[in-house]
């Protein structure tokens, strides 16, 4: 028995699991991980300092930029914070932050709403989609529908 492997590693075992004998690898699978590529392996309850919520509720959908005079030096921000001030010199969605520097969704939202309280960033919250009364806004459904009949 091969000592580099606990399930063999010798004729027939390859390493490999038991059972996997025969089969095909998944098509479609995204590439393995390479350990090498500079990415962090900072785990995102320690980015967000155990917090899973934003203070302020912040839609997916509301566009933020970089503050054009920051109140603090840019220079000793987080990895993290300075890669959002440099993507949002120019208007992004927080699910684009999310998407474009490859953050799960609730942390680059807490991340987000934080840089904002602080001042490193400007939001522009889109108007609220219901009425005073809680019913839909009819004149956003109104485009919603117009939009999707032009599709």
């Amino acid at each position: 028995m091969d000592r580099g492997s606990p399930f063999g590693g010798g004729p027939g075992g390859g390493g490999r699991w038991p059972g996997d004998q025969g089969r095909v690898p998944v098509q479609g699978r995204p590439p393995e991980r390479d350990d090498n590529d500079g990415s962090s392996l900072v785990r995102p309850y320690a980015v967000t300092g155990g917090r899973t919520r934003p203070r302020y509720d912040l839609a997916i959908e509301a566009l933020v930029t970089a503050a054009p005079y920051p109140p603090r030096d840019v220079a000793v921000l987080t990895p993290e914070y300075r890669a959002i001030m440099d993507l949002c010199r120019s208007a992004r969605s927080v699910a684009e932050v999310s998407a474009l520097l490859r953050l799960p969704l609730g942390v680059a939202r807490v991340l987000v709403a934080d840089m904002a309280v602080e001042g490193l960033l400007r939001l522009h919250q889109s108007q609220s989609a219901t009425t005073a009364g809680g019913q839909p806004d009819l004149r956003l459904l109104e485009r919603v529908l117009s939009g999707l009949r032009k599709l």
